[in-house]
């Protein structure tokens, strides 16, 4: 294993130890020593990678809403019918969250937790969801959807972070309740196609 490799299985140790502990424990609850344990590494070696605990809490962030935004963004990049659209980034976030279970927990538990900074990076990466959907509703058309191009910016945000914080609940769901996965899957994607619904009259009725 090349001295690379081995950095990155390292930092990823780090990772995988932190969000174990944080099944019971907040990350402002956690100590450096007790996450280096847990890797199996010692002290110094967290500095190589983090300068701190919150600056790890960070990377979480990065590694669960980062890979899901860009994953969610290549379907509508691929697809052309809006209930398409719906269906499957339903079906990938039911995905992710039954994969990466620890990691929603952490970010559910930590979006409104005691660091900042790791706050801040969830907002973030949401406001990125929004901003990113927002664009690609405004430059293009999807059959059965709204003229997004001639709404107001202001109004086409309202929508777009409607329906991030859509998916937010929706995730939170199915970390509540996994046995009734597909029970919640079908209900959101219902309710975002009654969101799109009535978006076709806001703020007036819009031509299709």
């Amino acid at each position: 294993m090349s001295r690379q490799e081995q950095k990155a299985q390292t930092r990823q140790a780090l990772l995988d130890a932190a969000l174990r502990l944080m099944d019971r424990h907040s990350l402002t609850s956690l100590g450096l020593r007790e996450i280096t344990r847990a890797a199996g590494v010692t002290p110094t070696a967290f500095y190589r990678h983090f300068p701190d605990v919150g600056s790890l809490g960070v990377a979480l962030v990065e590694e669960c809403l980062g890979g899901l935004r860009i994953t969610i963004r290549a379907v509508r990049d691929g697809m052309t019918d809006s209930d398409q659209v719906i269906d499957r980034s339903m079906d990938i976030l039911a995905r992710q969250v039954h994969a990466r279970r620890e990691h929603f927990r952490f970010i559910a538990r930590e979006r409104h937790g005691g660091v900042h900074r790791v706050r801040e990076a969830i907002a973030g990466h949401l406001d990125m969801f929004s901003a990113e959907l927002a664009s690609d509703l405004a430059t293009r058309r999807l059959p059965g959807a709204a003229s997004y191009d001639r709404w107001p910016r202001a109004d086409l945000r309202m929508l777009t972070n409607l329906i991030v914080n859509h998916m937010v609940w929706t995730a939170a769901a199915l970390l509540d309740d996994p046995a009734a996965e597909e029970s919640i899957v079908d209900t959101a994607g219902r309710q975002l196609r009654l969101i799109l619904l009535g978006a076709r009259q806001w703020p007036g009725p819009l031509e299709p």
